[in-house]
């Protein structure tokens, strides 16, 4: 039985972590809730007992065996290696620690093994990276990806409450917080996280750089636009797939099928193909629309969503936190 934390315990983030350790039926010895100061002694009830958030220099004197942070990466800058020092496994949703060498960056389903005791930082990555490289893991393991083009339709809730709070403000007719440089409602615009020198935007750039180190191959060469769409749902994913070796479609179906984690919704003239609204709520990955490109030589597309607050993050997390209860605990 574990001391857990839940760093952020207050946001979207953290409420679907909430709900995701319920339905998992996660034990725990101690639950402790972390926001920030504002939201101190601020009561959120858990399987109908009432727990009392506290701020994080309070956490800092407590026992903790597993911290899941989702509050941001100044927060995580600052707590994880202090948390990590006293013993903890901190597993980090932020963009913090994701790309350094040392810190593995793990889909369960995937490459769960690069946890090892000592490691006690883990990255969980990006929510648009993890629905695309999970139903690229397979394809790679037995056709080698040579490059990936992918167009992401992403919702709202992946920029938190107040960019949810501008979208049904604007569906009223009302004035807003403006969180986004454009109206977001009846409109759509590609411009996710801030621009890059390259002209590429963070969110572009975290698509290419941890699905490399995911799927542990930086030959892969991979091409991103992110698009904002007035969605609450979930994320969507139009990716265009390009392998070394030739495959047969029915190879395709059959390890996608069987890749934990993935739900094949693949009926289009029977209008049966993954959407965020069908998403919402739900810990899986969902591919449809699945179909060759016949434009190049060993060419696929497919079209992914999931529920970028649950598999996107807050799924991930518990996940990862159950191995490590698994196997070092």
């Amino acid at each position: 039985m574990i001391n857990l934390a839940i760093v952020g315990a207050t946001g979207l983030v953290g409420n679907e972590i909430l709900k995701v350790l319920d339905e998992f039926n996660f034990s725990f010895k101690n639950l402790y809730l972390c926001a920030s100061e504002k939201s101190k002694g601020k009561i959120i009830t858990f399987k109908n007992r009432p727990y009392k958030v506290m701020t994080i220099q309070q956490l800092l004197s407590l026992p903790i065996d597993i911290a899941i942070f989702s509050a941001g990466s100044e927060v995580s800058r600052f707590l994880a290696p202090i948390l990590s020092e006293k013993g903890a496994y901190v597993v980090d949703n932020s963009s913090q620690w994701r790309l350094y060498p040392n810190v593995p960056l793990v889909v369960p389903e995937i490459n769960a093994h690069t946890i090892r005791p000592e490691t006690r930082i883990i990255a969980n990555p990006n929510c648009s990276t993890i629905q695309m490289v999970l139903a690229l893991y397979p394809i790679h393991q037995h056709f080698t990806i040579k490059r990936v083009v992918v167009s992401t339709y992403q919702s709202v809730t992946g920029t938190g409450m107040k960019a949810v709070n501008q979208l049904m403000a604007e569906r009223k007719g009302k004035n807003a917080e403006m969180i986004y440089p454009h109206p977001i409602d009846l409109n759509c615009f590609p411009h996710g996280g801030s621009f890059d020198d390259n002209g590429y935007t963070t969110e572009e750039l975290k698509l290419i750089n941890e699905t490399r180190k995911i799927l542990n191959d930086e030959q892969i060469k991979i091409t991103s636009t992110v698009v904002r769409v007035p969605v609450i749902g979930g994320h969507s994913e139009s990716i265009n797939v390009e392998t070394e070796k030739p495959f047969e479609m029915q190879q395709i179906y059959e390890l996608l099928t069987h890749q934990p984690g993935i739900v094949v919704m693949d009926k289009p003239h029977e209008n049966y193909y993954p959407t965020p609204r069908f998403a919402k709520g739900k810990n899986e990955v969902f591919v449809g629309r699945i179909r060759r490109d016949n434009s190049i030589d060993n060419g696929l597309n497919m079209w992914v969503v999931a529920d970028n607050l649950r598999k996107g993050a807050a799924t991930n997390a518990v996940q990862i936190a159950q191995y490590i209860v698994r196997q070092f605990f």
